[in-house]
């Protein structure tokens, strides 16, 4: 299914391109919201990777952001298409610090700019993919991890997409 693989695609570049993630990030702290967070594309990852697997197979910079699709369903809406029909994606963000202090007001701050990346980009994605606005976003409990402490929050949301 390649077509899996190029929605992801399309996903993470929405979330580090122009007018994304970081500028979204960088609006909120230079409206003095929030401090300021660097987040480069190398932290912005389109693979489902379990955090204790990332860790010990691969560098991982915090914080940072994992793409994937979580379910899809085929409807079959549109004759003559391969594939019409949801696809459950997900924006995983992961922080970690080696104090406890700061750890929630940074995920809190990743998610914000995350959902205002995606309330911009309402509508026609190009490709055949459609979003229509809404999403969850669920958060997890503090966890040993990472630097010391780990905490990770997603937001999930339904592309329609039609191939």
């Amino acid at each position: 299914m390649s077509y899996v693989s190029d929605v992801v695609g399309v996903a993470a570049n929405l979330l580090t391109g122009a007018g994304g993630l970081q500028a979204n990030l960088n609006s909120l702290a230079s409206s003095g919201e929030a401090p300021a967070i660097r987040v480069g594309q190398h932290q912005v990852i389109a693979q489902n990777i379990p955090v204790e697997v990332a860790e010990r197979s691969t560098t991982v910079i915090y914080p940072s952001v994992y793409v994937y699709c979580d379910s899809i369903a085929n409807e079959l809406r549109e004759k003559g298409r391969t594939f019409s029909g949801s696809m459950d994606m997900v924006f995983e963000v992961r922080s970690s610090k080696d104090r406890i202090d700061d750890l929630d007001a940074e995920v809190n701050l990743m998610i914000d700019g995350v959902v205002s990346t995606l309330d911009q980009n309402r509508g026609d994605w190009g490709a055949g993919i459609f979003y229509g606005g809404a999403y969850d976003v669920q958060f997890a409990g503090v966890k040993r991890g990472g630097k010391n402490f780990m905490q990770t929050a997603k937001v999930t949301f339904t592309l329609q997409v039609s191939r």
